[in-house]
């Protein structure tokens, strides 16, 4: 999938893109906001994560400027059974010099659009519960709370919720 939008575009990811993925993905980690990773992940640790990605069925996309990758989505496989094949999570990570500008809204949307050619009739997204620019994105694009798993997650002693974010597109 290419999509362009003024100076930046949408593309599959490349093994030769998971360094900066991963660069993108370690940068987060330290906010406490994003991801339940506590330490730095290695590339070397990523490449089956990054195989289990096919164009067709559940997407790995880079969003590239000239100033080169700024951000990823992802589209993972729900509790991997069959009968789940229509229902994917959807991940996105941006590059902090590029958060707050509007690109995590243009890669929901494009996901979203993506769904139909790609099978997926489900999207969820799981968000801290104290991660509201995550929250506030989802929502704005009609995803409603399907579920809430109270103190789940261990933060630095800090006890945190994960909401599951629910839509259906298709």
């Amino acid at each position: 999938m290419k999509i362009n939008n003024s100076n930046t575009t949408i593309r599959d990811a490349q093994l030769s893109d998971l360094a900066e993925i991963v660069r993108i993905y370690n940068s987060t980690i330290a906010s406490r906001m994003v991801t339940a990773d506590t330490e730095m992940v290695s590339t070397q640790s990523r490449e089956g994560w990054f195989h289990e990605h096919s164009a067709d069925f559940r997407p790995l996309w880079v969003l590239e400027n000239s100033s080169g990758i700024c951000g990823w989505l992802s589209f993972q496989s729900f509790y991997g059974r069959p009968a789940y094949n229509g229902t994917a999570e959807v991940s996105i990570y941006m590059d902090a010099a590029f958060r707050g500008q509007g690109i995590g809204r243009y890669l929901l949307q494009q996901a979203i659009e993506a769904c139909p050619q790609i099978g997926v009739k489900t999207l969820l997204g799981f968000i801290f519960g104290h991660n509201e620019p995550s929250l506030k994105l989802f929502r704005s694009f009609g995803f409603e709370n399907w579920a809430q798993l109270p103190g789940i997650a261990e933060l630095d002693g800090i006890e945190r919720d994960l909401i599951i974010l629910g839509k259906r597109v298709g």
